[in-house]
């Protein structure tokens, strides 16, 4: 697969696997052998770049995505990328199927999570550290500096943030350059298209995280789906229900239309538009498939020109659509 640069120097495969619905928000969680089967999978496909995070977990494991991500890659070390995250925990009281979050990055708890997450990965440093959430309690510049003490440690070698505006980055990467932003994007929620202008002029790499609207714009959903209340969050987003199926019909005609003259499916579209944007962005899809990894991998050869990139853009922004998960309509 071809590569892209994150900051000053990742290198990472142009498309990452977001590893979280391997143990979480999407079903119950993937046996080893099943995880084992899907970062292997990856590698073959050329992935390099993977994505998770210290609270993907179940009720068994807080920690499953870590652990069995870090056996998986154990044989692959100095080929691969990984990224994880700190400062979330799920309220566990909370009876609702997406638990509200409870943000703590004071930098004892970052230290006690850094400690865990190279244990639980089996490597001797992180390449890519998040912030998982801004923490309104905590300036961004102590999180910052923390971050740099990490790296002169030797126990992380790139930091980021997700979910973040243009003023935390620019406050962050003031203290200790930032490599990349993660936060969610896709045809669906391009709120954060604001926040381009100053990475581009940073140097600061985007990775998309729901880079498929949960899935969404696969095409393969019609409304009539039925997912476990207890684990998947697709049943309480709102793009997996009838009435926006119907409310999405010209998205999904557009992709459609793309994809026939592409020779591509849906989902390829969807992220080779986004490849085609900017050159430092790198979305992070997630599947359990085999042969979704395969099919996501085939997005890099997809190309869009810029004049293509804007007549999509166009179409986007005046088409009506639904709501969807974590997404802000922009006009």
């Amino acid at each position: 697969m071809k590569t892209r640069t994150l900051g000053k120097d990742l290198n990472v495969s142009c498309i990452g696997l977001g590893c979280m619905g391997l143990s979480h928000a999407y079903g119950p969680a993937s046996t080893p052998a099943e995880f084992q089967n899907v970062i292997s999978a990856a590698i073959d496909c050329g992935y390099t770049f993977f994505d998770t995070a210290e609270t993907y977990g179940n009720a068994i494991d807080p920690h499953h995505n870590e652990n069995l991500l870090g056996q998986a890659l154990k044989a692959y070390k100095g080929r691969v990328v990984i990224a994880t995250k700190f400062g979330i925990r799920f309220d566990e009281s909370s009876r609702e199927v997406n638990k509200p979050l409870i943000v703590d990055t004071r930098p004892e708890t970052i230290r006690r999570s850094v400690e865990g997450s190279l244990k639980r990965l089996a490597v001797d440093h992180i390449d890519l550290y998040y912030q998982h959430r801004n923490d309104p309690r905590r300036p961004i510049e102590e999180v910052a500096l923390v971050m740099q003490e990490l790296i002169n440690e030797g126990k992380i070698t790139h930091w980021g943030l997700s979910e973040v505006d243009a003023e935390t980055v620019r406050r962050a990467h003031a203290v200790c350059p930032v490599t990349a932003i993660q936060n969610r994007y896709s045809m669906m929620a391009r709120h954060y298209e604001a926040l381009f202008p100053t990475l581009e002029k940073l140097h600061i790499g985007f990775v998309a995280f729901s880079p498929l609207a949960n899935g969404f714009l696969s095409g393969r959903y019609n409304g009539t789906e039925h997912f476990d209340r207890a684990s998947d969050y697709r049943s309480v987003m709102p793009q997996f229900t009838q009435s926006a199926y119907r409310e999405n019909q010209a998205l999904l005609s557009l992709l459609e239309r793309l994809a026939q003259e592409k020779q591509a499916s849906k989902a390829q579209i969807a992220l080779a538009w986004m490849l085609a944007k900017k050159d430092w962005i790198v979305p992070i899809p997630g599947s359990r498939q085999p042969q979704r990894l395969k099919e996501n991998a085939g997005a890099a050869e997809i190309v869009l020109s810029r004049a293509e990139c804007l007549a999509i853009d166009q179409a986007l922004q005046a088409m009506p659509m639904s709501a969807v998960y974590g997404g802000v309509k922009t006009k």
